[in-house]
């Protein structure tokens, strides 16, 4: 089974340093997460950077809220990123639903699982060749998609648009559920083999000013929602409990489990790779 990173969002400038430890390690992804009104980089630009900046470990975002994005831009965007990091891009996709975001942007936060449908008929159509927007990407009819989120019509859009699913803020336990039903609308669609399943767990490790550190950054992340405490109280602190996590995650069918890590300091990159290799 395959591990990945996600990345701190605290000190865009650290990242080239955790891209390139990372690149040398036992890592397979680096992944980012996308918020607009949040002191966070921005996703797709930030990962060009770091692909440019490594030459094996893939690249995803965590998931982009592409409802906020303009369609045909993102488009080219993410062809050339793909084309750019040698088909090393995975795109990480969503909706979200923090009406901030969405006031910003001028999108209507009603809309946004519809605006997702619409957007993903004109991204593929255009990586495949269609229209006049380029580059074409190196990856065979775009880039690989993920797809993020618990509602069925997100099981739906992986059935019906391939790639995976990337599930996060669940146990191993209870996400057994969600990827059963992944599988299962999968096999609904009449798809062969099975989809990519993803998982994300949130961790650090370090000394207790780096654990306070990933506590804090990821209390402030989701203050909006009434489960920050909760999520703030499921932070994976000990290699025992990440070990096990991933284990549990491997035993109910993750192809690659994403450890998220909330802290600036770039040595857990070290720390993780020692305890899990």
């Amino acid at each position: 089974m395959n591990i990945g990173l996600g990345l701190p969002i605290d000190d865009p400038a650290s990242l080239l340093t955790w891209a390139r430890r990372a690149d040398d390690g036992p890592f397979t992804t680096l992944g980012l997460l996308d918020r607009l009104v949040y002191d966070n980089p921005e996703p797709l630009i930030t990962l060009a950077a770091l692909a440019g900046a490594t030459s094996r470990i893939r690249v995803q975002t965590e998931v982009l809220l592409a409802p906020l994005h303009n369609t045909a831009l993102l488009a080219k965007q993410t062809a050339t990123l793909d084309r750019m990091s040698g088909g090393r891009f995975t795109l990480g996709i969503g909706v979200g639903g923090r009406p901030d975001d969405y006031e910003a942007a001028g999108v209507d936060v009603r809309r946004r699982g519809r605006r997702l449908d619409e957007q993903l008929v004109l991204l593929h159509r255009t990586w495949s060749g269609g229209g006049s927007i380029g580059p074409t990407p190196v990856t065979p009819g775009g880039p690989e998609v993920l797809f993020g989120g618990f509602a069925p019509v997100v099981f739906e859009r992986v059935a019906r648009w391939g790639g995976g699913f990337l599930g996060a803020a669940l146990p191993p336990q209870a996400m057994d559920r969600v990827f059963r039903e992944v599988e299962r609308k999968w096999a609904e669609f009449g798809n062969a083999g099975r989809p990519r399943l993803v998982a994300q767990v949130n961790v650090v490790l370090g000394p207790e000013a780096v654990v306070e550190q990933a506590r804090a950054n990821l209390r402030a992340y989701y203050a909006f929602s009434e489960y920050a405490d909760h999520i703030r109280a499921g932070l994976l602190t000990t290699a025992a409990d990440i070990r096990a996590a991933v284990t549990g995650f491997g035993d109910i069918g993750a192809d690659e489990v994403m450890l998220y890590c909330w802290a600036t300091d770039p040595d857990q990159v070290g720390r993780l790779a020692g305890e899990l290799s």
